[in-house]
């Protein structure tokens, strides 16, 4: 994992270009949630689970990182403010399984979203209710979603409600439907036919120095 912010001319990913409007881009329609029956559980490998109400979700300590947000669909938008609780915190709320490895984020709508656990856990990600100082839009994912800088922004997934860890990936809504299941802005991860790709890169290099057994 390699989530320290990028600076310089490798800023912007390759195939982004940078602007100032925020497309409202989503599948399906938009869960209208009232943050007052709003929950978020922590399930899975934990010893366990435990739900937090939106009052003790504000309770917890804050945090606020200025991050960019890098959509598959091409756009980035710079020096997003955002403001909420740690990923981290959250998880310290919990006694997770060693075996855990991955998480599945659950959202309001069915929507789930799947990351590997130290990339939920990254030192940037966190659970926003605010951008650039005020209230998260609904429309983009108010009351709360998940950031995770450092990936394509359909990990980064809205209206969250719960994150469910795993000893294995499992595959989330769009990584069902053709989204590679990591998504590093930086090495253009895009879709899934590039896990194929890259998988027989690996087995054709490994045949060539005789780590496996050729055809």
């Amino acid at each position: 994992m390699n989530d320290a912010p990028h600076t310089g001319p490798d800023r912007v990913p390759p195939g982004q270009y940078t602007t100032d409007k925020w497309p409202i881009l989503t599948y399906g329609g938009t869960p209208r949630v009232d943050p007052e029956t709003w929950t978020f559980r922590i399930s899975g490998l934990v010893a366990a689970e435990r739900v937090f109400s939106w009052q003790e979700f504000q309770a917890l300590p804050r945090v606020r990182i200025t991050a960019d947000f890098h959509c598959v669909t091409r756009f980035s938008t710079l020096d997003n403010a955002w403001e909420g609780v740690a990923t981290r915190e959250l998880l310290r709320h919990v006694q997770a399984g060693p075996e855990a490895s991955h998480v599945l984020v659950h959202c309001y709508g069915g929507y789930t979203t799947n990351l590997p656990l130290e990339d939920f856990l990254s030192e940037r990600a966190l659970l926003a209710d605010r951008h650039n100082g005020k209230p998260l839009p609904i429309d983009h994912g108010g009351p709360v979603r998940l950031v995770v800088p450092h990936l394509y922004a359909w990990k980064s997934a809205k209206w969250v409600n719960g994150v469910e860890l795993l000893s294995e990936d499992r595959r989330g809504f769009w990584e069902e439907n053709g989204y590679h299941t990591y998504g590093d802005p930086w090495q253009e991860e895009r879709f899934s036919s590039q896990e194929t790709r890259e998988a027989y890169q690996v087995r054709r290099r490994a045949k060539e120095l005789g780590l496996v057994p050729k055809d």
